[in-house]
């Protein structure tokens, strides 16, 4: 199985560092009337209307409006018992796997602090439902047991965490606000064009709350790696509207308004914006904050094989019986697949019915799994068809 290289310079959510602001001065340009009759003094006088024709381009006041509204600053802490309680489960941790993405970042300002202290940090999120649901990333509020949501309208809520899926690095937690609140509407990101303008909001370093960026979709379905885990699920909407430490959690917006992804992540040298911003697509949320709402902390099911595709070990001129599928050259011990029965060797051909051709069909079927969940597991065992009941595990 080809493992994905990690890149170092993508990071999701607030990096320490200094904050420089350039300054430049503008001042007006001098006008002249010039013409090309040196002796004439006379200037022509130019009409100007109001009503002129004049193309000034996409319109994003409403999608703003819209989308500010529904876009709140998170503030996280994490008690001193909690930190404990951390610190307990990092000593019994491999050492490749001492840090998490919540370890590192804890929400948008953790970079610097001592990693043996409690943590805190800020972000963004977005309000899912009137009743106070809230969306936000994993990496911000999955460290904290003290949430405090403020609202657009400078309103303060203690906010009690509902549940995460450090899979996908989204989280919900919820607020009580006695009335009303304001949502957006989630728009179908599969839908979304290359080259679409969107609006970025949030609350960058913390004190610029409610600040909205423009740029154009720059790519889709980005799997870039950065969510630490045995089983992660990554499709990013990448974007070139500026997105800084404490975007994390905040709204991608279309020109309507309407919610196509989640911010989470930046590609920089820095630790600020740099070029380009990575949003979680609003399908995925959608699924993922279902789990969450249903569930609660979400821990999802792992097969427990290792392999690749059949036609690499085809090309590499293995003898095997089917020319599509996932060829298991590994079965993790204690795993499901090992429960199930299945073997190396065996040609993993479809789940649930559908097709499996290579591994990218796999991870689809099995990425929003759960533990405990029941598949059934058609394989190819030298040539005889056959299928497995398997119930998934944690990942070992």
């Amino acid at each position: 199985m080809k493992f994905k290289k990690f890149i170092p310079q993508l990071i999701a959510g607030m990096v320490g560092g200094a904050i420089i602001f350039g300054f430049l001065q503008f001042r007006p340009t001098d006008l002249k009337n010039v013409s090309n009759n040196q002796n004439t003094a006379k200037a022509i006088p130019v009409s100007i209307t109001d009503n002129a024709n004049i193309n000034t381009g996409p319109n994003f006041v409403l999608a703003a409006q819209k989308g500010i509204a529904a876009v709140v600053h998170i503030a996280a802490k994490e008690s001193a018992t909690l930190a404990q309680e951390r610190m307990g489960k990092n000593r019994n941790r491999n050492y490749d796997n001492f840090f998490s993405i919540e370890d590192f970042f804890g929400g948008d300002g953790l970079f610097g602090q001592n990693f043996y202290a409690p943590k805190s940090g800020t972000g963004s999120g977005v309000i899912y439902s009137q009743d106070g649901y809230i969306i936000t990333n994993n990496h911000v509020v999955g460290f904290a047991d003290d949430i405090t949501v403020t609202t657009q309208d400078g309103k303060k809520y203690k906010a009690t965490k509902v549940g995460t899926d450090p899979s996908t690095d989204l989280a919900v937690v919820k607020i009580n606000s006695g009335s009303s609140l304001p949502t957006v509407t989630l728009a179908d990101s599969d839908q979304v064009k290359v080259g679409e303008w969107v609006l970025a909001i949030g609350n960058p370093f913390d004190y610029l709350q409610s600040t909205v960026t423009a740029g154009i979709v720059s790519a889709k379905g980005r799997d870039l790696d950065i969510i630490k885990g045995e089983k992660t699920i990554e499709e990013f909407i990448q974007t070139d509207a500026a997105i800084n430490p404490g975007n994390s959690g905040g709204a991608l917006v279309d020109t309507e308004g309407r919610l196509i992804g989640i911010n989470t992540a930046i590609a920089t040298p820095t630790g600020v914006y740099a070029g380009y911003s990575f949003a979680i697509p609003s399908n995925l949320v959608k699924t993922a904050v279902k789990d969450i709402m249903e569930y609660g902390n979400i821990e999802r099911g792992s097969l427990g094989v290792r392999g690749d595709d059949v036609q690499t070990y085809l090309d590499e001129g293995m003898k095997i019986k089917t020319s599509r599928g996932f060829y298991v050259e590994e079965i993790a011990p204690r795993s499901a697949a090992q429960y199930g029965g299945m073997l190396p060797g065996d040609v993993i051909t479809g789940i649930n019915g559908s097709t499996i051709n290579n591994f990218e069909d796999l991870k689809e079927k099995l990425k929003f799994t759960k533990v405990g969940d029941d598949i059934d597991v058609n394989i190819n065992r030298n040539g005889k068809e056959m299928t497995l009941k398997v119930q998934l595990r944690k990942g070992i």
